[in-house]
């Protein structure tokens, strides 16, 4: 019987870290990255190491409760869906209240990590939680979900700048445009993947609002993201490395560009994938220059 008992929870317990996409961690690696790209500018290359952990740790969750909402609120599409259908929520294997449930917890534990930065930064994890909850409802409402998604994901960077030098600068705004151009570019190649059954189902998209521009669009979006990252280099008078990172960063956004030009889903999907190795350039050019710098 208590095999039996530890079987079944093991069981859940698969599940649900199945529901939170413990098994892929890109989702956290692209929140992450401009966490880090703030943390490391604002601490002008020496953040707090307590605020580092605090931002990971985070990150990891908040980004699992991110993924467990939108399961949520997609629940009766998912199961339209090829790529989602199996997903624990979809098939049947979590149920609504389990969902929530975890949602909750998730969150409460993300709310205590923040209790231990200052007041600033307790703050703007109001409207942290606020755009993971809207996010996922958004693609019924409105065709820029994606950008929806960069503010979630960018707003990350006032909670860095504010748990670090307990204020927000105006840097730290044009950062977080930043991430959210970053965002809607590589989440525009995710939604480029369902952009056949999100037309079936009736879910909206950039994807779909762009159509034929699609490509020419992220283009231009990436294009903005580097100039914003340039204005924030020449503010911030940040050195030859941190442009040798853009640099490699341009040349991966080629590559992106140059998988998604037949809109084949799997290339489209290796195109998101490689945003992964996109914010890392960025980052190891900021840290570099921080290194180096005299």
């Amino acid at each position: 019987m208590g095999y039996e008992v530890m079987a079944v929870t093991k069981e859940r317990l698969r599940q649900y870290a199945l529901l939170m996409r413990l098994d892929r961690p890109i989702g956290s690696l692209l929140l992450l990255w401009p966490a880090l790209w703030a943390l490391w500018l604002a601490g002008a290359g020496h953040p707090q190491p307590s605020v580092v952990v605090v931002f990971v740790l985070g990150v990891v969750l908040m980004r699992s409760a991110g993924c467990v909402i939108n399961d949520y609120a997609d629940r009766n599409v998912d199961p339209h869906v090829a790529r989602t259908r199996q997903r624990p929520l979809a098939a049947g294997r979590v149920t609504s209240r389990e969902a929530l449930s975890l949602f909750v917890v998730l969150c409460l534990l993300a709310f205590a990590l923040v209790l231990l930065m200052n007041r600033l930064t307790v703050m703007l994890s109001v409207g942290a939680v606020i755009l993971a909850v809207i996010y996922p409802f958004m693609k019924r409402y409105t065709h820029l979900p994606q950008v929806v998604l960069g503010m979630a994901f960018g707003w990350a960077v006032p909670m860095a700048y504010a748990a670090q030098t307990g204020a927000v600068p105006p840097v730290a705004w044009l950062l977080f445009i930043a991430t959210v151009l970053w965002d809607t570019a590589y989440d525009t190649m995710y939604a480029m993947v369902d952009r056949p059954d999100d037309l079936r189902i009736g879910v909206k998209s950039t994807a779909i609002l762009f159509g034929e521009a699609d490509r020419h669009l992220i283009a231009l979006i990436q294009g903005l993201f580097f100039v914003v990252m340039i204005m924030i280099g020449r503010q911030m008078q940040l050195g030859v490395y941190y442009y040798a990172g853009l640099v490699t960063a341009m040349g991966l956004a080629v590559y992106q560009l140059s998988l998604i030009r037949r809109r084949d889903p799997g290339e489209c999907f290796k195109a998101f994938l490689n945003n992964n190795w996109f914010g890392m350039a960025i980052f190891t050019g900021i840290v570099v220059h921080y290194l180096t710098a005299t």
